[in-house]
């Protein structure tokens, strides 16, 4: 069978990157008759143990699924606060309203948006259970300098990791800290399920509580449910297992990643290679050297930015926007409040193509494109711009 890909082509804002044996992965896994939580998924969740390095893995449905399942774990519910930035996609908020619990919107560093351990002191209270620190673009956030101070509350930290498989935090990989991480394998992340997500848990203990949860609160294992004439549920639960068919690509991309991961980082500093000579184009710090990046994100001047993403998408280039604030969303304005570094880079940020299918004329073809945006004489973002 032949791997078909996206016909979007490069200069699509994101895409899967297949190796070429999924599809024989996924034969293989259809041959067995087994298509939930089965032998592969158990397989997949040692091998993301191991390339981890810590003792445990859970493999859920999602990564929403991942983020609710960690948060019910920390005993998130009803009355609490979760700390979290803005700027985030909303699966992160959401996961927090399953709970229960509302969001504390917090700011983020306009150079990295990404919260810092400032942001969340600042938005501390007594209703704060948990802090969900978004590492956006890949980049570790590091609040080991609240540590003790949030231990000392009983606060939880859940990090949403969804675009940090791979990276690292000093010298250990993100997920290997000792907080409850939680990863997600969608589509375009550099490691892909088709869908699905983990958990790294805290304790084997916990470790026990999230596969019940994912199970809907069923304690047995599925063998010895085919063995008995009943089974027990212990506790609330959802259908949040990731499929064998998911977990065979996982396993796949797993055992390719080491390369993924290069090639992102090649891209992205070719990427920096462009842009420093582009005026009114900022790029976002990932500090590469420790991120394995899932995007490559800009801030150019606000008066501008929807004119040349206008006009990048006329040219064929799909850039993004990574992401509307949540708390200017209809659904959470009810714990809305001021957030002005925010509510500045939402204006200003674009994310460019970025894929491992891209190639170095590809990148200089994007960047071209918008240094003619951003500095063309004959287009209304001069004078937008002042003649800059």
């Amino acid at each position: 069978m032949t791997i078909v890909t996206s016909p979007s082509g490069p200069a699509a804002n994101a895409r899967p990157f297949l190796h070429g044996t999924e599809l024989a992965a996924i034969e293989h896994v259809l041959a067995t008759g087994q298509y939930g939580h089965g032998p592969e998924t158990d397989a997949f969740e040692h091998d993301l143990a191991a390339y981890l390095g810590v003792d445990d893995v859970v493999a859920v449905a999602t990564g929403t699924a991942a983020l609710h399942l960690a948060l019910l774990a920390a005993r998130v519910g009803l009355g609490d606060e979760v700390i979290v930035p803005s700027l985030t996609f909303c699966a992160s908020v959401q996961a927090i309203r399953a709970t229960g619990a509302e969001p504390r919107f917090t700011d983020v560093n306009p150079d990295t948006l990404c919260v810092t351990a400032d942001h969340i002191t600042a938005a501390l209270s007594p209703r704060t259970r948990a802090v969900m620190p978004v590492l956006y673009g890949g980049r570790a956030v590091d609040l080991t300098t609240i540590a003790t101070q949030l231990a000392e509350r009983d606060i939880a930290v859940v990090e949403d990791a969804a675009h940090a498989f791979g990276s690292w935090h000093g010298e250990r990989r993100v997920g290997a800290t000792g907080v409850l991480t939680c990863f997600s394998f969608d589509a375009i992340k550099p490691l892909t399920c088709g869908d699905g997500g983990a958990i790294v848990p805290r304790t084997p203990e916990e470790a026990r509580r999230l596969r019940r949860a994912r199970l809907l609160g069923i304690g047995s294992p599925r063998e010895q449910r085919a063995a008995a004439v009943s089974y027990e549920v212990h506790e609330l639960g959802f259908r949040y297992h990731l499929s064998t068919l998911h977990a065979a690509i996982g396993r796949v991309q797993l055992a390719g990643f080491p390369a993924v991961a290069a090639r992102r980082q090649q891209l992205w500093r070719t990427y920096a290679a462009a842009l420093a000579d582009i005026p009114n184009a900022t790029l976002i710090d990932l500090d590469i050297e420790n991120t394995v990046p899932f995007h490559c994100v800009i801030r150019v001047p606000a008066a501008v930015r929807d004119a040349v993403h206008a006009q990048l998408h006329a040219a064929g280039i799909q850039a993004g926007v990574h992401y509307p604030p949540n708390h200017l969303q209809p659904a959470f304005a009810a714990w809305s409040r001021p957030l002005p570094a925010t509510e500045a880079v939402a204006g200003e940020i674009l994310s460019l193509p970025f894929h491992p299918d891209l190639a170095d004329d590809d990148i200089g073809q994007i960047t071209t494109t918008l240094a003619a945006a951003l500095t063309g004489p004959s287009t209304l973002l001069t004078d937008q711009l002042g003649g800059r």
